[in-house]
Order: structure tokens, then C-alpha cells, then sequence
């Protein structure tokens, strides 16, 4: 017993001695090794900040030149780690965790298939033009301007000040409303006069208002005016003109102003804006007062 536990101490003892051996020889590696690594990671820092200068030139949208720079500088890093394990003469090792990453990476893409959507949705809303910061869109029945575009999400600031953010893959999915894709926006406005009102001049009226009320619209052949039906108890209309801006917000600020100048107008003039009413006939020699029963009555 006492010379198995001999052999078995001289064996670890060669062991050790062997490891001591192998480490004194691999250190040099092992330090060059150390030196690379970190040589790349400056590397990939450097990378990073000089393709977003690059980027800088371009028309990419922000979050599209922070992700392909990270891509590059995750390249680099990548390359070093080869080199790294190269020269740690772990060829082997190498080998085994390509494989292993391969199947890993099935499992996890198929695990995280939404989130990868929303990524891939996202890539494609950092190059695409006809959306893009500061716009004032509408999409799966939200309003709001565009504030920020990532991976993720993109973030719309509603009028009230409130954040939505909203999955890429919905954005990229669903129809996109950009009112912010030209210089300037229409302002519609629907209203009524009695039937009994003057249609000529309640046109030339209202046209006129406008004009007056609003820099954008310069002369009368600016306003689209039309009479659209007879209503229930008004004759409808519609006024459309245009105003110089792309804000949703604007827009409802101009829709408002022009109610309040039509309505001061129509006032000042006597025109009557009607609303629903209910008229009955009663027939001739009603008086009001309910008729009497003429019910026979039984009596005692």
C-alpha cells in the first residue's frame, strides 16, 4: 500500500513538473498572445470611431452607421481571436468551438426568430429614405414624430409629449403614413349652412376668410371650395387649402383657426350654421290638451 502511494505521488509530481514545464515554455506565447488581444482590441476601437467618421459623409441614417461600424469592429475582434489561438497553438480547440457556435447559433435563431425580425426590420428602417428622423408619421394607428430608430423599435413622440415605441417588424409590415414628405401640408374643413343661406356668397365668404387669415394661402384660386350634399338640415361643404408645414399638429392648429375665423365670419353676416333639429305637425284644432276617455265606465 505504502509503495502504491509512492508511485502514485512520484507520478504526480512528474505531472506537475510537466505542466510547469509546458507553461514555462508557452509563456513567451502566452504573452505575445495577451499583447495581440489587446493590440485588437485597440484596433476594433479605432476601426469603430474611423467608420463612423467615414459614415459621417454619407446620407445613412444614424443608427445604420453605429451598426456597421460595430459589425466592423466585431470582425476585427474575430480576426484577433484567431490569431490569438494561432499562436497559443490551440488550431484544435479552435475547431471544436466553430463547430459547437454552429449549433448553437441554430438553436438560439430559432429560440429569438421575433427579435431577429426586429432586427433584421431595423436594419432595413436605417437605410430606407422614405422615413427618417424627425419625421411626423403614422403607422398601425399611432401618430407621432420620429425620434429615434434602433435595432429594436422606433420611438414616435406623440402630440400630447408621449413615447410609443413600436417593434420594427410592425413598422416595416404595416402602411406608413409620412406627412413630413413634402414641404406642405392640406388643411380640410367640413361645415353646413341653412338651406335657406346664400350658397354664392357663403363661398365667396369663406374663400375669402381664408385668405385673409392664413400667409400660405396668397390668393382665392388657392382654396378648393365645394358644396358637397344636401344634408338633413344643411346644405354641407368642404374647404381645402394648403399651409406651409409637415406637422400633423400644425395642421389641426390651422383646422382650428380657420373654424374660429369661418364661424366670426358667419356671424358678422347672419349665417346660420344648423343643426339637427326635430319638427312635428300636429293636426288642426289640437289644442294640447289630452282627450278625454270615452271609455263606457261601469258604474254601481
Amino acid at each position: 500500500m505504502k509503495d502504491k502511494m509512492i508511485q502514485a505521488w512520484n507520478k504526480m509530481l512528474g505531472k506537475l513538473d510537466a505542466w510547469f514545464e509546458d507553461l514555462v515554455l508557452g509563456l513567451p506565447n502566452f504573452i505575445i498572445a495577451l499583447l495581440v488581444f489587446l493590440l485588437v482590441l485597440f484596433l476594433s476601437k479605432y476601426v469603430d470611431k474611423l467608420i463612423l467618421k467615414l459614415l459621417d459623409r454619407t446620407k445613412l441614417q444614424k443608427s445604420m452607421k453605429h451598426l456597421i461600424s460595430r459589425l466592423v469592429s466585431a470582425v476585427v475582434i474575430m480576426l484577433g481571436l484567431f490569431i490569438v489561438l494561432g499562436i497559443l497553438n490551440l488550431d484544435d480547440a479552435l475547431k471544436t468551438v466553430l463547430a459547437g457556435a454552429g449549433v448553437v447559433g441554430l438553436a438560439v435563431g430559432l429560440a429569438l426568430q421575433g427579435a431577429l425580425a426586429n432586427f433584421y426590420s431595423g436594419v432595413i428602417l436605417s437605410y430606407v429614405h422614405f422615413i427618417k428622423f424627425g419625421d411626423w408619421v403614422e403607422t398601425n394607428g399611432v401618430e407621432g414624430e420620429v425620434v429615434n430608430i434602433d435595432l429594436r423599435s422606433v420611438t414616435l413622440k406623440q402630440a400630447d409629449n408621449n413615447l410609443v415605441y413600436m417593434p420594427n417588424k410592425m413598422v416595416v409590415e404595416n402602411p406608413i403614413k409620412n406627412f413630413s414628405s413634402t414641404s406642405q401640408s392640406r388643411v380640410i374643413l367640413d361645415c353646413g349652412v341653412a338651406y335657406d343661406s346664400d350658397l354664392k356668397f357663403v363661398r365667396d365668404l369663406v374663400v375669402k376668410t381664408i385668405v385673409e387669415h392664413f400667409e400660405a394661402v396668397e390668393s382665392k384660386q388657392d382654396v378648393l371650395f365645394m358644396f358637397k350634399e344636401f344634408g338633413d338640415s344643411s346644405i354641407n361643404f368642404e374647404t381645402r387649402f394648403w399651409i406651409k408645414s409637415t406637422s400633423a399638429l400644425e395642421v389641426a392648429k390651422a383646422k382650428s383657426e380657420a373654424i374660429i375665423a369661418v364661424k366670426s365670419a358667419f356671424d358678422a353676416h347672419d349665417i346660420n350654421i344648423p343643426f339637427p333639429i326635430r319638427t312635428l305637425d300636429f293636426p288642426a284644432g289640437f289644442n294640447g290638451v289630452a282627450l278625454e276617455d270615452d271609455t263606457p265606465k261601469e258604474t254601481n
